[in-house]
């Protein structure tokens, strides 16, 4: 099996579980007894992990070998999503979806890692802009089919397809990645300060790990609140939440196909420009009283924007350290990661005292700025 498809099925597994929660809160909220803020965190309960995990993951990953990170990570990632099926309380969906969390974080850091070693530099955006489709297509069925089946047959026959499409996917990757070498190396913790430290003594690692985490609490920070943020826009429930952030991943799709054109044209510090300009004015736009369909496309447009940004920094992260890749992804995906995990915390304080309105339009000026920014600090550096 070719490794680039490889490694995009386990991906996808890891990014399907990964935005099951977001458009289907509400409806686990009611069911489960706790509030939309309360249940806001099932998101941030898979995002932290992620992001911490990582600080061990990484070294772990370059020492025992990318592929058999991969594969391990699948395996208790089905686990911990069959376990969020059958948890009888908030308290124990909450732990279920920790587990899976600290442990997908193991997949696509180390896949991205394992291509960076594997693909030239002048190919490794195309390659990874290939393999993040398989990401994208993860966030949009997760988000598609969560919606839709949440309503029809409840919350927890989403996390059971989700299991169930886990296990086949761990099945489909131990056969693809067997027999792929890789060197080994002694796991110690002087060994992994040494890999880190090769990464940050790379001047631009500061400003790429910033801008990366930046965006998973900016972009991605709000995406609990679009359910109910619909709502004030004439929309009904889960359906309309998935459709919408699901229309997020549909942009990132459309940005794979024509990233080849548009790479060229525009030089990568021009896609981070133009990129957070047109994800951060579409937030703009949808805090005003538009109808729900057009707040959908504009989450289209946004996905679009943010991939243009996030698929320039993902090359940039590669680039950090040739000898500790998995260290210098890992990190990478900690701050994305970390970032994601206190959107939903800091927002739902926002919109309580704020209301979507401010939220929306405070987190798009912010991301319009953030992809202008970045590039004259990241320039500098590089």
């Amino acid at each position: 099996m070719n490794l680039i498809l490889t490694l995009g099925l386990a991906a996808f597994a890891s990014a399907f579980s990964l935005r099951t929660t977001d458009p289907m809160l509400t409806v686990i909220a009611a069911d489960l007894g706790v509030g939309v803020a309360e249940a806001a965190l099932l998101a941030s309960a898979y995002t932290l992990p992620y992001a911490a995990m990582q600080l061990i993951l990484g070294p772990v990953g370059d020492a025992i070998g990318k592929t058999r990170l991969i594969r391990l990570s699948l395996v208790v990632l089905t686990v911990g999503v069959a376990f969020s099926a059958v948890a009888p309380n908030y308290g124990t969906v909450l732990a279920s979806r920790v587990l899976a969390g600290g442990f997908a974080g193991g997949i696509i850091p180390a896949a991205m890692a394992l291509i960076g070693d594997r693909v030239a530099y002048t190919e490794r955006q195309f390659a990874i802009s290939r393999f993040l489709l398989a990401v994208i297509l993860g966030q949009m069925s997760g988000s598609a089919v969560a919606g839709a089946m949440a309503e029809a047959a409840g919350w927890r026959a989403v996390f059971g397809l989700a299991a169930g499409a886990t296990s086949l996917i761990a099945l489909l990757v131990f056969i693809g990645l067997r027999g792929q070498s890789e060197p080994q190396h002694p796991l110690s913790l002087a060994d992994a300060r040494r890999r880190y430290a090769s990464v940050l003594a790379n001047p631009a690692s500061i400003w790429v790990f910033a801008t990366v985490l930046a965006e998973g609490l900016l972009i991605f920070g709000v995406f609990p609140f679009v359910a109910p943020l619909l709502m004030t826009h004439g929309a009904s429930g889960a359906v309309e939440a998935g459709i919408t952030i699901a229309a997020f991943a549909v942009g990132g799709v459309c940005y794979s196909v024509v990233v080849r054109r548009l790479l060229p044209r525009l030089g990568q510090w021009g896609m981070m420009r133009v990129g957070g300009l047109l994800c951060g004015g579409s937030y703009m736009v949808m805090a005003f009283p538009v109808p729900w369909p057009v707040v959908t496309a504009l989450f289209l447009v946004a996905g679009f924007g943010f991939y243009m940004l996030h698929n320039t920094m993902q090359t940039q992260a590669t680039e950090l350290s040739a000898t500790a890749r998995g260290s210098a992804l890992a990190l990478f995906a900690s701050s994305f990661f970390l970032g994601q995990g206190i959107g939903p915390v800091l927002y739902g304080a926002i919109a309580h005292t704020a209301g979507f309105t401010v939220l929306f339009l405070g987190a798009g000026l912010l991301t319009a700025a953030l992809g202008i920014g970045a590039v004259g600090l990241i320039r500098k550096e590089a």
